[in-house]
């Protein structure tokens, strides 16, 4: 930082070169021997200037100096000026590039580079300032600390009328050195001179990089304090200064995109700070914007620098030669081995001189720790993403007696080494090049393993406390808890599954519930088919091998492939009963009356349901006899007692309301839906169950959502409102790769048989019952055809029924019929009365022609 000269100027007369020569020197952070190799002169002829025995140096020396300095415009003049005397400088003449503020104040730092997601820190500090003497900014290598104090001392100049400064501290200054370039860039010679020159008129002193002397530092500006109440420091570094009074404010990296979100198009990379600097400093190097095609990468990439601005600078500036694809392949995992570079002249302490890795960097601060300290650090870079206090005091203990683990954290984030994010329970993460220091550093002391197996029971401890709080009330928050810790249930998964299988199948089969809430069904039914195989859980606790297949089964009802896993949940059923598991007991049985419908068994899953009833019944399981009365409601609905269904509905509807199941209502309401639209009640049903599903999206549970998507596009299709129909089955199902010609949503028949995903009945149904209302029957029969072989391995045959009797209304084929009438024997599925009447006229005319 370029010092202030007036105390270097004699009264009426240029400044004194020696004074500024050596204030220069102090504010870059030199050394005698350093400006001298630096500027190629003798250090004898530099320490001669500053101590006054060249009385007139020659021109050539003079510039390269100045050069050497990275002295330019108004400054490099005054040093000139200094050497070769001439008319006197007018005072404070302000650093290079930085106009004097409207205010007047006069401002002796380098003009502020232009910040992105740092309005809210600039205020703050600003506001702190005002209430402290010493604010310490402390953070990581390439955080922005000097970035942010230039831009608080331009911001908040004219509240410090006699004048913003600062000066860089060098590597071995002594405390001597430090209060001489202080006091010189506030303008007196003195410290005793400096009260009275300030004239109780508030002034701002920045000093950079307080790591390279600390105590001298910590010397120098309790002085200064002592001896100027009015002045402020705003101090930066990777330390704080530890004085009395000081407020430590740690800077945090740049906002990123959180896992799972990527920007749409290159507009929406504003609203992440680091995506912003990112395209920012990518536009330098390269004309065009990021494309759609790397806006995943690029928040991906992000990410994995933690928002630190410098290494967002470094990785975008490879973009000359790479795209954002390329530099994720081929650095997203090398992040620490990014090396800063340095430049000439005045540089902020953040961006060293020489090549610097990330890992090198980040290695300083975590040399300031305690050995305890960094012992605990290693243990904390198991978390892949934010954790709670007491989730860090579980890992720190590692089976022991807990410590409380605040003030570890306290000194993790006085060191700018931790993030505090938010006010939840899960607002902390160490910052990611932090992360993968400590990991690093762990596998060198040979403490990876022990302390990713600690992690895994730590998790798994989590989800099993979590994992009861999916059913009833207490679900959003549950869910929201397993959301926080979905990278960590992943990587405990994944490292459990490989060295402790039973540890990782007590984990998975807490998880199905969230899994299908989640939408994940297919790759939670994966993890504990796998574990359930793996020899090494054969000998498992009984009970929890029942969980595991009951889980699996669940997850498989969810995407069409109950009948798999029937006879596992027939045997979890069996395990829970002859352990007294109630609560096991319950859930198998209501599993069964999913599954048992899909496999062509309507009668044993009615019975099912009603021993469930019983049983919830006999122990006072509220939310379970809820579920039972769901189950019973699809059976009056079998039987065509639309009637008898409605009123079963109305007791769901009590029931959960009194357990506090939100979700179980939600299900009643959809399913009120269901049976207003086969009540013929068409604008009705539509209402209804777009309001469900908006609740179902809202609360989470995609399954569920789909099917009151499903009732509502077959509502609107037996309405003949075809556009809003062909949305509903736009939303329910996926585009193909390769769309064709004669299907209304860009899928033909044939192409939705072979999807063989539940809502393929539906969306076929909805398909073929437009094209019918179009008078298409060719088409209609087509798709009716692909509703009734999708309805086949489907849980609910009575889209079967549906799509059959459409299949005889569109071609007249007797031998449908056949196939309709062996489909309800097997089933016990009746007409309802709107359907025997369809039926009733085709089988008329056909008789009368």
């Amino acid at each position: 930082m370029t010092p202030d000269h007036d105390r270097s100027r004699s009264p009426g007369g240029p400044s004194r070169l020696p004074d500024l020569l050596r204030g220069h020197r102090l504010a870059a952070g030199l050394t005698q021997a350093e400006l001298a190799a630096r500027a190629g002169v003798g250090v004898r002829t530099v320490r001669d200037l500053e101590r006054g025995r060249s009385a007139r140096p020659q021109r050539t020396t003079v510039d390269l100096l100045a050069g050497a300095l990275g002295l330019t415009d108004a400054a490099r003049q005054e040093f000139l000026a200094a050497a070769r005397p001439g008319p006197a400088a007018a005072p404070h003449l302000p650093a290079a590039g930085s106009p004097a503020p409207r205010s007047g104040t006069p401002i002796m730092l380098p003009q502020p580079v232009p910040l992105l997601g740092r309005d809210r820190d600039v205020t703050e500090v600003a506001a702190l300032l005002g209430e402290h003497p010493v604010v310490s900014l402390v953070g990581l290598a390439g955080v922005g600390k000097t970035a942010l104090a230039l831009a608080v001392g331009y911001a908040a100049a004219a509240d410090y009328p006699a004048g913003v400064a600062g000066v860089l501290v060098g590597e071995g200054s002594d405390a001597t050195d430090v209060l001489a370039a202080s006091v010189a860039v506030l303008g007196v010679n003195r410290l005793a001179d400096l009260s009275c020159h300030l004239a109780d008129r508030p002034a701002l002193l920045m000093v950079d990089a307080v790591e390279r002397a600390p105590e001298p530092v910590a010397d120098a500006l309790a002085a200064l304090v002592a001896a100027a109440p009015t002045l402020r420091v705003l101090v930066t570094g990777r330390r704080p200064v530890g004085l009395p009074g000081e407020l430590v404010r740690p800077v945090a990296p740049l906002d990123v995109p959180p896992v799972g979100v990527a920007p749409a198009d290159p507009a929406e990379l504003a609203r992440w700070p680091a995506t912003a600097l990112f395209a920012a400093r990518l536009a330098r190097v390269r004309p065009e914007p990021p494309t759609p095609a790397e806006l995943p990468a690029l928040a991906a990439l992000v990410r994995r620098l933690g928002g630190l601005p410098l290494a967002i600078e470094l990785m975008a500036a490879r973009g000359r030669i790479l795209d954002v694809n390329e530099l994720l392949d081929r650095y997203g995992d090398r992040v620490l081995d990014l090396a800063t570079g340095g430049r000439p002249g005045w540089r902020p302490a953040d961006r060293p001189a020489a090549s610097v890795t990330l890992r090198e960097a980040v290695a300083t601060s975590y040399r300031l720790l305690a050995r305890e300290e960094r012992a605990a650090l290693r243990r904390l870079s198991a978390f892949r993403n934010r954790w709670s206090v007491e989730l860090a005091e579980e890992v720190l203990a590692d089976g022991g007696e807990r410590q409380d683990a605040v003030p570890l954290l306290d000194r993790l984030r006085e060191l700018g080494l931790l993030s505090v994010r938010g006010t939840g329970p899960f607002r902390f993460r160490l910052i990611d090049a932090v992360r993968d220091f400590a990991a690093e550093q762990a596998a060198g002391e040979g403490e990876l393993t022990p302390i990713r197996r600690r992690h895994a029971l730590v998790v798994a401890g989590l989800v099993r406390r979590t994992a009861p709080n999916l059913v009833g009330a207490d679900v959003p928050g549950a869910v929201r808890v397993l959301d926080e810790m979905t990278s960590d249930i992943i990587a405990a998964l994944g490292y459990a599954a490989e060295h402790n299988p039973v540890t990782a199948l007590r984990l998975a089969a807490a998880l199905p519930r969230w899994w299908r809430l989640r939408g994940r069904d297919v790759s939670g039914r994966r993890w504990l088919r796998r574990l359930l195989a793996d020899p090494r859980t054969a000998d498992a606790d009984p009970v929890l091998r029942a969980w595991a297949m009951l889980g699996a089964a669940r997850l498989a009802a969810e995407h069409g492939a109950g009948p798999e896993e029937l006879s596992g949940a027939r045997e979890a059923l069996a395990v829970f009963g002859a352990a007294g598991e109630v609560t096991g007991e319950l859930s198998a049985r209501s599993v069964l009356c999913a599954l048992l419908p899909a496999a062509g068994a309507h009668d044993e899953a009615r019975e099912q349901a009603q021993a469930l009833l019983e049983v919830a019944t006999r122990h006072g399981r509220v939310r379970e006899m809820a579920v039972a009365q769901t189950h019973l409601t699809w059976h009056d609905v079998r039987v065509a007692d639309l009637a008898g269904a409605r009123r079963r509905l109305a007791t769901v509807d009590r029931l959960a309301a009194e357990c506090g199941e939100q979700r179980l209502r939600l299900q009643a309401r959809a399913s009120l839906a269901e049976v207003t639209r086969l009540e013929g009640r068409h604008v009705d049903a539509v209402e209804q169950g777009r309001r469900v599903a908006a609740a179902l999206a809202e609360l989470g549970d995609p399954g569920q959502r789909r099917r009151a998507l499903g009732t509502v596009g077959l509502a609107l299709a037996e309405e003949g409102r075809a556009a809003e129909a062909l949305a509903v089955v736009a939303e329910l199902r996926p585009a193909l790769a390769v769309p064709r010609q004669r299907s209304s949503a860009g899928v033909t028949p044939a192409e939705e048989a072979r999807t063989r995903r539940p809502e393929d009945a539906v969306c076929a149904l909805i398909e073929g019952q437009l094209a019918l209302r179009r008078g298409d029957r060719e088409l209609a029969a087509e798709w009716f055809e692909a509703a009734a072989a999708a309805a086949v391995e489907g849980r609910d045959r009575r889209d079967l029924i549906e799509a059959l009797v459409g299949l005889a209304a569109s071609t007249a084929d007797m031998a449908v019929l056949d196939r309709l009438d062996r489909a309800r024997r097997s089933s016990g599925i009746s007409l309802l009365p709107r359907e025997e009447e369809l039926l009733y006229a085709l089988v008329a005319g056909r008789g009368r022609r």
